[in-house]
């Protein structure tokens, strides 16, 4: 199966490691995995902040970097959940809505691909620690996906999943909004830290870069000793308990 990976600013900028940690997964499941190099900035941060039609321009050329794909897998719920705006851009022009429903048909979050498209929920994946998972809004909201995650995580071999209290308020982050809206922006945030230290976790997972950037950044600043990793970092990982991991710390603290 053929499989194109959308990247993500984020992920081109900071998280290559994640990007790596994904790559090797889907090769593991049997997929023959490519990078376009066409592809841009989804133009997410101009869409939210009341730019739409300056979105545009880079949802066209998204459309041609990712229009000769099977299949297009992005490790983040919102950049994927953009790819399904595109159609709305285009409802004037017949040619481009076209592209960019063909586009959203074959976009898919990382897990959600995993689990809804490959039939996988046992990646062979082993680590030992208690974690718990943030959802990420877009993933959940907008494209619809609660429970690949759950699914994937459940099946780690010494991974003790604890249930997030209010999973699904917001973090804090929505791109632009947290700044903007910083002192909103930073309670959010900190009400959701204090959830995650009730329950005790060593690890806090989750599905969007953005998330755990903003989470993982604060908690530094607060001087939580929390590890926040990406969930492809725990699906690429056969730590044995008490022994080394295909996932290094230095790879493992990418998100902090």
């Amino acid at each position: 199966m053929k499989v194109s990976l959308f990247t993500t600013c984020l992920g081109e900028l900071f998280y290559v490691d994640v990007l790596k940690d994904v790559t090797e997964v889907l090769e593991r499941l049997g997929c023959d995995v490519d990078v376009p190099e066409g592809q841009v900035c989804c133009g997410q941060p101009a869409y939210n902040s009341g730019y739409a039609k300056d979105t545009k321009g880079p949802a066209k050329q998204m459309i041609r970097a990712f229009e000769h794909s099977d299949y297009i897998v992005c490790p983040s719920g919102s950049c994927a959940a953009m790819f399904h705006e595109y159609p709305d851009f285009f409802a004037d022009n017949s040619e481009w809505h076209e592209k960019a429903m063909a586009i959203a048909k074959k976009t898919y979050e990382f897990t959600q691909f995993i689990v809804n498209v490959l039939g996988v929920e046992d990646v062979g994946a082993e680590y030992h620690a208690r974690a718990t998972l943030h959802t990420s809004c877009h993933m959940t909201r907008l494209l619809g996906e609660r429970e690949s995650h759950y699914k994937l995580l459940n099946h780690v071999k010494g991974l003790e999943l604890v249930k997030l209290p209010n999973n699904y308020d917001c973090c804090g982050f929505g791109g632009t909004f947290s700044v903007k809206m910083s002192p909103i922006s930073e309670q959010m945030v900190d009400e959701k830290i204090r959830h995650i230290e009730e329950t005790k976790a060593d690890v806090l997972v989750g599905a969007d870069a953005s998330c755990l950037m903003n989470i993982g950044g604060r908690m530094s600043r607060l001087g939580k000793n929390i590890k926040v990793l990406h969930i492809a970092q725990i699906l690429n990982s056969h730590q044995k308990e008490g022994g080394a991991s295909n996932v290094n710390e230095s790879r493992k603290s990418t998100i902090l």
